[in-house]
């Protein structure tokens, strides 16, 4: 059964047309475990939200990762799709019935519900709940950028992903910048396996992309013991 958690993350009550717990579902608050808070969909009205709160909203690091937000309030559907383009669950105008918001939120409880917590690769462990990795015991102490890179390249081991793709999938954007943003965080990143022993996991193909090389038998496994819990 999909979760059936969600947290309101304006700083207002809740609105009875978004109340899900008229449909049975709980509202996460400081009495939930942390764990479960983390893999709960999230609900937010951003139809009064000003430039600040955007800006915010973007640019935060810590907090729920946007595939777990439901972005409520957004009349435009040139707006909506790029808030879905940046890698939001679902965007929706403010007019919406429970019973259709109550159905767009279990789709993303199920999502969130299919992802691994933890991944392992050799020696190296990936914990997507405190967004870090560690290695012989040593934690990496990952920038969440750098978190999110090693990650994507970690999907698929030997997969070569270019910088347009690393821009469009972590950077969550849809041209080339004229910086050398993704160089600058592979070093660091680099820097922080090689502290850790794992210098030439992560190399730059001749193409200029990036991939993640190892020996086939420490080919990446799932820790699924440790996936999001059933409610």
């Amino acid at each position: 059964m999909s979760i059936r958690l969600f947290r309101w993350l304006n700083a207002g009550p809740l609105p009875p047309r978004f109340d899900l717990r008229r449909r049975g579902w709980i509202l996460a608050d400081g009495g939930v475990d942390p764990a479960g808070v983390y893999w709960c969909t999230v609900l937010m009205d951003v139809g009064h939200l000003d430039a600040a709160g955007w800006v915010g909203l973007l640019s935060a690091r810590g907090g729920p990762c946007r595939g777990k937000v439901l972005l409520l309030g957004v009349a435009d559907g040139e707006e909506r799709a790029r808030l879905l383009n940046l890698g939001f669950g679902d965007v929706q105008g403010r007019r919406i019935t429970l019973a259709e918001l109550e159905a767009r939120a279990a789709r993303i409880a199920r999502t969130i519900a299919m992802v691994p917590r933890r991944r392992i690769f050799g020696a190296l462990v990936l914990d997507l709940l405190q967004r870090e990795g560690c290695a012989h015991g040593k934690a990496l102490g990952l920038h969440p950028r750098e978190f999110a890179l090693i990650w994507r390249l970690l999907e698929r081991p030997g997969e070569v992903l270019s910088r347009a793709a690393l821009y469009a999938q972590v950077w969550r954007l849809n041209y080339l910048p004229e910086t050398n943003s993704i160089a600058v965080h592979v070093f660091r990143l680099r820097a922080k396996l090689a502290f850790a022993g794992l210098d030439s996991m992560v190399r730059t193909a001749p193409s200029g992309g990036y991939y993640v090389a190892l020996p086939d038998r420490e080919l990446a496994r799932t820790d699924v013991s440790a996936a999001a819990p059933a409610r």
